[in-house]
């Protein structure tokens, strides 16, 4: 059979899209474009017009931008811009304004003229909005249009504030906001209640006039809402997809967030393939799913109508072809995590030797542990290995402030009953108190009080490594720097992070590690000390032999789970155990009922963890295996 061509593979997009191998490359290679027509129009002595949006996904394209014009004398003297939207009732100077966005991360470091910059004001009285977006409208037509507009998008599909249900020929214009973009807005406001519920947007009409039109997203978190955008019928439900009107627009991804296109998902649908183990596992599970059929019972005619005709050709039969990739999903079942002693290891995920394993559960909240892993930490702890938690962060951004008040009135009460002086005690509870009545949306809170946070974070973590059988020496509290600014929004992660990480690694020369794997994480903690704790393990590896010996397993669970086909290690839980490890997420009261930064799924944690471990034994019973109460999902990764 030939091979397609990339018109044939990319058949069921229905807008350009081009792919780099992660988001810094693709914001430097957009960052060029825009540079290219500032430096094409100003040899032509003509203004360069740019449509400029906010949020996350941007930064890396102004960072560089501002590079090129403090390293290679970029200027913007003839640079327009107007941005996109932004909230409304908003003050310019408030920190969640689009005016202090932009200039933090791009206006003021550029030679930019301010009375060139255009974003929509969040001031205006409602009856002046009309006016004021008519204008906006008449300015961006008087320079004939923007050459450029840069676009994220959000989880409803929205590009700009178009919201689901905004019309392809829309203009600027005030829009009430969707729950779930006011949702995932909340952590910048301190809470969802804080977040306005209308914004002043440029319309999809206006937008569709810019000459050049890029559509930028990074991550896995969008990749379902980028498949529904690139290849969806075009729908009000997702404003994105009127994009598919435009001639002018091109999809920029990183390799994450093109995981859901066909081509990368299920590949075998446009394209022959190179068959590697883990493409057949992945394709296997995808046409059982796909089937509602158990792994065994898949028949040549399900493959050959399913685009798997090429490997059932190549590999088959097909009932071979089913008996391998069942035994490779059964050999990934184990009660032993840190491996049976004494027993045949080659078709088992974790060695035999050594019997007792030094092990290091790091955890970047301090709940992430019990939530994503809490049976199978119980489990190695009841096995005889020398287990150690790392908790990396303090969590204290994360608790509610009348939790702290309770605390210090407890701590007062304590004082008074045993005859102590609390005259200082209880003036620090004033001020904490007198702090709260004014506090503003996500104001940076008192080093007292971050202390108190971190301190009931701490107990906690203390009570629930206890509950699973750790002695106290075992238990470890790192404060990594880069979490402590008692910002939402946390520093960038440096060498102190990793002088610590290395520190406890060598204390301790663990034969095993579990890390957070889960980079769905709203808050990005978890990505962050990953990679803190990745480059402290190339480190030690180029000099220490133990981490040359030493396996580190990714766990998920509080955002995502892993696919069926990713996951190497699922260590089964017995109704007993799941109970158990609920009882150990309890220890958290202050992330009970409702946790102050819940992210998108509106379940308390230990429910959803409950329903994933329960989610994964029954995809497992659904492939044919064995039926279990629920399982936790590991992945090995490669240092």
């Amino acid at each position: 059979m030939p091979k397609l061509n990339l018109l044939e593979e990319t058949r069921y997009e229905k807008l350009t899209v081009t792919v780099y191998p992660d988001q810094n490359i693709a914001a430097i290679q957009v960052a060029k474009r825009i540079a290219k027509i500032i430096i094409n129009k100003q040899e032509n002595s003509e203004p360069a017009v740019l449509g400029l949006a906010t949020g996350v996904t941007p930064v890396g394209v102004y960072a560089e931008l501002v590079r090129m014009h403090r390293e290679e004398g970029l200027s913007f003297k003839n640079v327009i811009t107007f941005n996109l939207d932004e909230y409304y009732p908003m003050k310019p100077t408030a920190a969640q304004s689009y005016v202090t966005f932009m200039n933090e991360n791009l206006f003021n470091h550029i030679d930019i003229d301010k009375e060139n910059i255009h974003i929509p004001d969040g001031t205006l009285p409602q009856n002046e909005i009309a006016q004021f977006c008519l204008t906006y409208e008449q300015k961006i037509t008087a320079l004939d249009g923007i050459d450029i507009q840069i676009l994220g998008i959000g989880r409803t599909g929205h590009i700009g504030f178009n919201e689901p249900g905004s019309a392809p020929n829309s203009g600027t214009r005030l829009v009430t906001l969707d729950d779930l973009t006011r949702s995932d807005a909340s952590r910048d406001f301190g809470g969802k209640e804080n977040v306005p519920d209308k914004a002043i947007t440029m319309g999809i009409g206006t937008i569709f006039k810019a000459r050049e039109i890029i559509l930028m997203a990074w991550n896995q978190k969008k990749a379902d809402i980028i498949k529904k955008a690139v290849e969806g019928e075009i729908s009000g439900i997702v404003p994105a997809t009127y994009l598919q009107l435009s001639d002018h627009v091109e999809i920029i991804l990183d390799e994450g967030a093109a995981t859901a296109l066909t081509r990368f998902d299920t590949p075998w649908l446009v394209k022959d393939c190179e068959w590697t183990n883990r493409l057949k596992k992945k394709a296997i599970i995808w046409l059982a799913d796909t089937l509602g059929k158990p792994i065994l019972k898949l028949t040549e005619e399900d493959y050959n109508n399913h685009g798997m005709a090429q490997l059932a050709v190549q590999q088959g039969p097909v009932y071979n072809i089913n008996i391998d990739i069942f035994n490779r999903v059964q050999h990934t079942i184990t009660g032993w995590p840190g491996g049976k002693p004494d027993a045949d290891d080659s078709q088992r995920p974790e060695r035999a030797e050594p019997p007792v394993k030094k092990v290091i559960i790091f955890s970047p909240h301090p709940d992430d542990d019990v939530i994503s892993m809490g049976g199978t930490f119980i489990r190695l702890v009841d096995q005889g290995h020398e287990v150690h938690v790392a908790y990396q962060t303090s969590g204290n951004t994360a608790v509610w402030d009348d939790d702290v008040l309770r605390y210090m009135e407890f701590a007062i009460d304590f004082n008074k009953s045993i005859g102590d002086d609390h005259n200082r005690l209880t003036g620090i509870y004033n001020d904490m108190r007198q702090f709260f009545a004014g506090k503003l949306p996500n104001q940076i809170d008192t080093a007292e009080i971050r202390e108190v946070k971190g301190f009931i974070r701490k107990s906690e973590a203390i009570s629930a490594a206890r509950y699973a059988g750790l002695p106290d020496d075992h238990i470890h509290f790192m404060a990594l720097p880069f979490y402590e600014t008692g910002k939402t929004r946390k520093d960038t992660a440096g060498e102190a992070d990793i002088k610590l990480t290395i520190e406890l690694l060598q204390q301790v020369k663990p034969h095993q590690i579990f890390a957070a794997g889960d980079f769905a994480d709203p808050h990005g903690t978890h990505v962050a000390c990953f990679h803190i704790l990745l480059a402290a393990l190339n480190r030690l590896k180029e000099t220490e032999d133990w981490v040359r010996d030493c396996w580190l397993w990714l766990y998920r669970g509080a955002w995502h789970e892993f696919a069926t086909y990713e996951i190497e290690m699922a260590v089964p839980l017995s109704p007993q155990q799941v109970i158990s490890k609920r009882n150990a997420i309890f220890k958290h009261q202050s992330q009970k009922d409702r946790p102050v930064f819940p992210g998108e799924d509106a379940r308390e944690f230990w429910v959803r963890a409950g329903d994933r471990n329960r989610e994964t034994a029954h995809c497992y019973d659904q492939l044919g295996l064995a039926e279990y109460e629920a399982m936790e999902a590991f992945v090995r990764y490669e240092f």
